[in-house]
């Protein structure tokens, strides 16, 4: 009985969970070219057709904010496009930092899809 309303259920919702990429798991930090700056490298991939645009964050294991840098800390990336984010840190902060997240925003007035927001982390210890 289970198994046919599973069946039932996914006919009638077709539709299939999709959110964005962010590579690799667990990040590794090395010296930058400026001293007492770490810095690593991420690779974010947009599998969102509704969102276009995604924040970046970097948080202790309490989820509070840890200080950062990066080109941008709103990154434009279009539907199925890849985007190469450096994450810069002080290597004072480097032994609080727990996680580095993406969130998609949704414009206003640009909503098509689904309208949820998704979050990726990666872990870094």
């Amino acid at each position: 009985m289970m198994k046919y309303l599973v069946a039932a259920a996914l006919m009638i919702f077709p539709y299939s969970a999709a959110a964005h990429e962010f590579t690799p798991t667990y990040p590794v930090f090395e010296q930058s070219f400026v001293d007492n700056i770490l810095v690593t490298n991420m690779l974010l991939f947009n599998r969102r057709e509704d969102v276009t645009y995604y924040e970046l964050g970097v948080f202790d294991e309490q989820w509070n904010p840890v200080p950062f840098a990066a080109s941008n800390k709103i990154v434009k990336v279009k539907y199925l496009g890849r985007a190469d984010i450096e994450i810069f840190v002080r290597e004072s902060d480097f032994d609080t930092i727990e996680y580095i997240c993406t969130t998609s925003k949704i414009v206003k007035g640009e909503l098509s899809g689904s309208g949820v927001s998704s979050k990726i982390c990666s872990r870094v210890k």
